[in-house]
């Protein structure tokens, strides 16, 4: 990329990718994918393709040797990423390269996808702190690339914690704040509608909404019940509302989407092709063609 003719910009924050779109009519586009899962390069590769396809925000979820809310497409990303080596700092030196343009540069935000004991075994300061730097650079046309100056590009601007408790966010909330870093929060629906309204009240960015019971993976329809808490929540609130958790096709985000959701979450369908492809390279080929068949489904 050439830096000095095409500086470049700072990513929007969560919040305001969706008050963007809101202001434009669309829906969000959020696939999520296992970092290292076929390898590190690959997923860079796969960020830049989710990017240039018309993604709005794109979820990285860090493997985890107990993933408990994920279903088996996720869980086996995880376990082959682990195999791999893949870890916390290899993670954070390829996010490194991707924003300081060694791959190009991407246009859309990241919110981080993962479990709260690596980031409490890290400290929860020290972990923000590290995430916001990765993802984190500047721009100066009269200097070196490598000067941190002015004119940020702040990749890293959201985060999701599956498995913390409500009781347990504030401090998470506080250190991300002071980040710049959104803490999206979950809600599923079995959870109560005090509970709910508090968690609609806490979460930053936007509320994710699980839209079934159970752990993640592709089922053949998104459950209507969906409709209805959609309806619930922003009856309570008027941050957005993104559903994820099953939705593997076309028509599931075309669904999810006129039944009023401001963004649709893609993950186990992405996950299976990356991690199953014959090849890393077909891998990506066929990342695109799904990709661009969800924008499809959801501009039309």
């Amino acid at each position: 990329m050439d830096l000095l003719n095409n500086p470049p910009t700072t990513t929007l924050g969560l919040s305001e990718t969706f008050a963007r779109l809101k202001s434009q009519r669309k829906v969000a586009l959020i696939p999520y994918i296992t970092a290292g899962d076929p390898d590190l390069s690959t997923t860079a590769k796969a960020l830049k393709v989710l990017d240039s396809c018309g993604s709005d925000i794109i979820e990285l979820g860090v493997p985890y040797s107990d993933p408990l809310a994920d279903g088996p497409a996720i869980q086996a990303a995880a376990r082959r990423s682990l195999l791999k080596g893949t870890n916390f700092n290899s993670i954070i030196t390829m996010l490194k390269e991707v924003c300081m343009c060694v791959i190009p540069q991407l246009s859309c935000p990241i919110a981080l996808f993962t479990y709260y004991n690596p980031i409490l075994r890290r400290g929860i300061g020290n972990y923000m702190t590290i995430i916001k730097d990765a993802g984190v650079h500047a721009y100066d046309s009269s200097v070196s690339r490598n000067s941190l100056l002015h004119n940020m590009v702040c990749l890293f601007v959201g985060l999701l914690v599956p498995d913390v408790p409500l009781e347990e966010t504030e401090t998470l909330r506080k250190e991300a704040q002071k980040h710049q870093i959104e803490l999206v929060l979950l809600t599923t629906p079995t959870t109560p509608k005090e509970r709910m309204n508090a968690i609609v009240e806490a979460s930053q960015g936007f509320i994710y909404l699980v839209s079934s019971v159970g752990v993640t993976g592709t089922r053949e329809s998104v459950n209507e019940h969906v409709q209805s808490l959609l309806q619930q929540i922003k009856e309570a609130t008027s941050k957005p509302v993104a559903v994820g958790f099953g939705i593997s096709k076309p028509e599931h985000v075309k669904q999810v989407a006129e039944w009023g959701a401001d963004g649709v979450i893609v993950g186990s369908a992405m996950v299976k092709i990356l991690g199953e492809a014959e090849s890393p390279e077909k891998g990506l080929k066929e990342l695109e063609v799904f990709t661009k068949s969800l924008k499809s489904a959801l501009d039309s």
